[in-house]
């Protein structure tokens, strides 16, 4: 069964303090990247659909000096940016075309962008073709790449300035006295009221009108649009999803599960050596108890053949020649003679044979209930404490090791790194952690040391905003 291919358009907002995260993510400024295996080798095959030449909050100052947008009334922690992310399965490329099609695909999906946003309104798009995806590179044997669209724009709404009460002239109150392009995340993406088939609201339980996301039409939008363009073999995704990224999860989590196993199964290999013994004790008893009654069976053959033996004597063997030590017997009494006589002999061959395992097999009983006695006794006493004891001291072990490794770690890093550096790199989050833990060795320490550079860049610029100077600088700008 083919799987089901999605399309996906999601937004994620950012502030002016915290664009800089995308910004470095999108236009690849850093040197590794703690999400989606970025093959920096090939970042040369990302296509840009529109340029930011300088950084977004430049870019975003100019749009606010040259008046074609405004911040009129905005918090300074407001959320001023969109990115707006356009994706479907790397699989769905793969089949259609590879790179090649992901450009065409993404250059549709741009003009879908300027018609939701404006085309002004757009800092920066750029299609991301260096991020691997690990499950499909696995399942075809060669490098997969996961073709997304990364999309900076500005929500602008068209605002209507009235004049207030305060006017001179009472005649404008109410009118209008200028338009502006205002950033407004709120009202760019208001939710719609839900509508039946003959155009009346839909209402819920307590009487309220049904709403429909604005991120659920956004998804029906691209939908349509693609498709309007020729685009086909997907269907329409669920806001927000993230189903590209939870495969690469999947299959990483599938190897940590198999590691998992492979420990779980030797921890339990070393919890069932407490039991083996009285195992081993019970399968030499048997072995004692068949190999007695195989000798039995022999010891019976033996007095079947004294029986005969005594039987001989009667048998008519005919009469001894005049001449020579030679005598005379009928072929049948030879033939029988002859049988017995073998088979006589192996028996005694079996009996020195079993008498000598059945020497070993108890000595070895009685040198192993020696060793075990007093395990078998505690067995006997106290069955569920001598379990619980044993799989404390497994605990132990494990936490011992676990104990080793993070002293090793420690080790390591204080040869590598200041103690701020290993502060960072102890305080990362989980995202980043479980990024962080792909790797090792040289790999793993230059992931480490792009981490915390962008972390440090991160700290600098917040300490930089709480500045006297910088908060200057922020109300010039906003009094202007």
């Amino acid at each position: 069964m083919n799987k089901t291919n999605y399309s996906v358009a999601r937004v994620v907002t950012y502030t002016k303090q915290n664009i800089s995260k995308a910004e470095r993510h999108n236009e690849r400024k850093n040197q590794s990247y703690s999400n989606m295996n970025v093959d920096l080798e090939q970042t040369k095959n990302n296509v840009h659909y529109k340029t930011c030449n300088t950084t977004y909050n430049e870019r975003l100052k100019e749009l606010v000096d040259s008046g074609k947008v405004s911040l009129r009334g905005l918090k300074d922690n407001a959320k001023v940016f969109d990115e707006l992310i356009l994706d479907i399965n790397s699989d769905y490329f793969e089949k259609h075309g590879g790179y090649n099609f992901a450009k065409k695909f993404y250059e549709q999906a741009y003009h879908f962008a300027e018609k939701e946003y404006g085309k002004d309104y757009i800092i920066s798009a750029v299609m991301h073709a260096d991020e691997q995806n690990v499950a499909l590179t696995e399942k075809y044997g060669k490098p997969i790449y996961h073709y997304h669209l990364h999309i900076i724009a500005l929500p602008v709404v068209k605002k209507e300035i009235k004049y207030s009460k305060r006017v001179k002239d009472k005649s404008l109150v109410g009118k209008v006295k200028e338009t502006i392009m205002q950033v407004s995340h709120s009202k760019k993406w208001k939710s719609q009221k839900a509508l039946d088939n003959e155009g009346n609201e839909i209402l819920n339980d307590k009487g309220k009108p049904v709403l429909i996301k604005s991120y659920s039409l956004l998804q029906d939008r691209f939908y349509q649009y693609m498709s309007d363009n020729g685009f086909r073999d997907f269907i329409r995704g669920e806001k927000g999803s993230t189903a590209e990224h939870l495969s690469d999860l999947e299959y990483k989590a599938k190897m940590g599960q198999e590691k998992l196993q492979e420990i779980t199964d030797k921890v339990k290999q070393q919890q069932s050596k407490f039991a083996e013994n009285a195992t081993v004790i019970q399968e030499t008893e048997k072995q004692i108890n068949q190999a007695q009654q195989e000798l039995n069976t022999i010891k019976k053959d033996v007095n079947d053949y004294k029986v005969y033996k005594g039987d001989t004597e009667s048998l008519d063997v005919g009469k001894p020649k005049l001449f020579g030590n030679k005598v005379e017997m009928t072929n049948d009494d030879y033939q029988n003679l002859v049988k017995y006589a073998q088979k006589g002999a192996v028996a005694d061959v079996e009996i020195t044979k079993l008498k000598d395992e059945n020497s070993k097999l108890k000595h070895d009983l009685n040198e192993l209930k020696e060793k075990t006695k007093d395990f078998i006794r505690a067995i006997a006493f106290a069955p569920s404490r001598v379990i619980n004891f044993f799989k404390s001291l497994f605990k132990e072990e494990e936490q011992e090791i676990i104990k080793q490794k993070q002293i090793e770690e420690q080790q390591r890093l204080e040869k590598l790194y200041t103690p701020s550096e290993i502060s960072i790199l102890k305080n990362l989050t989980d995202y980043d952690k479980e990024y962080l833990n792909r790797f090792t060795g040289e790999t793993r320490e230059r992931v480490e040391r792009g981490l915390i550079r962008e972390y440090q860049k991160e700290q600098e610029y917040r300490e930089k905003s709480r500045s006297p100077k910088f908060k200057q600088r922020r109300d010039d700008r906003n009094a202007r």
